[in-house]
């Protein structure tokens, strides 16, 4: 069972299985204040535990809960409200913090589809130049989340990044070289990142030769764009 119509839920479409809820239908803004759509995120999990008991949860959390700037914000509150909601409402359950994914369509306000976005029609583009950001492939979620649940690797909470954030700069710049065009660019002495550990996930990277930063970002949007 797939909850969602997002770039997650619609990358679990041909993997949906009986015994496994994949929950991907959470609130996706960060920046998100309004009560009444955390409390709809959380009336609907546990609609969705109460009628599907003993399946395999699972629920895509955020890699934004390492970003200290948003330490205190509602949306990071509130994804560990649903951890810990999921992970003692369940006997089976995988909580998947996922960094920023990147697939076909999507929200046209991610960072990807922002900037090309930008660059196509030169917008102007204030860039926080000590800014990081995780960027992976949605297939490469499915994968390593589908890989977890066939070797039973259950019940913990699991980050789902690539190996190496990248500067934002470093974005900037292998986006502009795939278009063949130069970005509007204001660049502000701003920003920051954060590290993201992946044991769960490195040897899937590993096995895939996919440890080629620029190649795998490269890779992404040919791929998709």
């Amino acid at each position: 069972m797939i909850i969602g119509n997002g770039l997650v839920a619609n990358a679990f479409r041909e993997h949906d299985r009986e015994n496994v809820v994949f929950f991907a239908s959470g609130v996706s803004n960060s920046l998100e204040k309004d009560e009444a759509q955390f409390q709809r995120e959380e009336d609907l999990i546990r609609k969705t535990i109460s009628e599907n008991p003993d399946v395999l949860f699972v629920y895509f959390s955020s890699c934004s809960i390492y970003d200290s700037s948003k330490i205190d914000s509602h949306y990071v509150n509130h994804k560990l409200n649903m951890e810990h909601l999921i992970a003692t409402e369940n006997d089976k359950y995988l909580i998947a913090r996922v960094s920023n994914a990147v697939g076909k369509g999507g929200n046209q306000n991610t960072l990807i589809n922002y900037l090309i976005n930008s660059i196509q029609n030169q917008v102007e583009i204030k860039v926080h130049i000590d800014a990081t950001r995780n960027q992976i492939d949605v297939y490469d979620v499915t994968q390593i989340i589908l890989g977890l649940i066939d070797s039973n690797k259950l019940n913990k909470i699991v980050n789902v990044a690539y190996v190496n954030n990248y500067p934002i700069l470093e974005i900037i710049t292998i986006v502009e070289e795939f278009l063949g065009k130069k970005g509007n660019l204001i660049l502000e002495k701003k920003g920051q990142g954060y590290s993201i550990d992946i044991p769960d996930a490195m040897g899937y990277f590993k096995q895939n030769n996919l440890l080629d930063r620029e190649k795998y970002l490269q890779g992404i949007l040919q791929k998709y764009y």
